[in-house]
């Protein structure tokens, strides 16, 4: 079946940014500069965090504007990027309505959320968890 990330309960995020250092590091790097999972503060700690990752759209208005047919719809929703098609427009970053779509200066290329909540195992506070999807009937 099908799963998708989603932000259980942003109140619980301190800022601590172990999803975004756990995802960078799944694919090798030790920054964050690769990570497809952000953490922002929207006005300190006493008025929290913000967590900006991929939402799983059912129909990504990120498809729709990248000319070469490089991002495919991912089952259960979101989308999966074929790099090798990527031209670096960056496109797909504006198209984003939750700007969840970050960008890679090393490789001048999207990095975009696979869902594989490789990040959940490492939010101490369980702001973020790896659900399956329900099939629309």
């Amino acid at each position: 079946m099908a799963k998708r990330l989603s932000v259980v309960d942003v109140d619980l995020c301190v800022g601590c940014m172990m999803c975004v250092f756990a995802c960078s590091r799944r694919f090798g790097d030790g920054g964050v500069s690769k990570s497809a999972i952000k953490v922002a503060s929207i006005g300190g700690i006493e008025r929290g965090f913000k967590v900006i990752v991929c939402r799983a759209c059912l129909d990504p208005p990120c498809i729709h504007v990248c000319p070469t047919g490089a991002l495919k719809r991912r089952e259960g929703g979101g989308v999966v990027i074929d790099l090798a098609r990527c031209i670096e427009c960056g496109n797909c970053v504006a198209a984003c309505p939750y700007r969840a779509i970050m960008w890679d200066e090393e490789t001048n290329r999207p990095v975009i959320c696979t869902h594989c909540g490789y990040c959940t195992r490492y939010c101490p506070y369980g702001v973020i968890k790896l659900e399956e999807v329900v099939p629309s009937v």
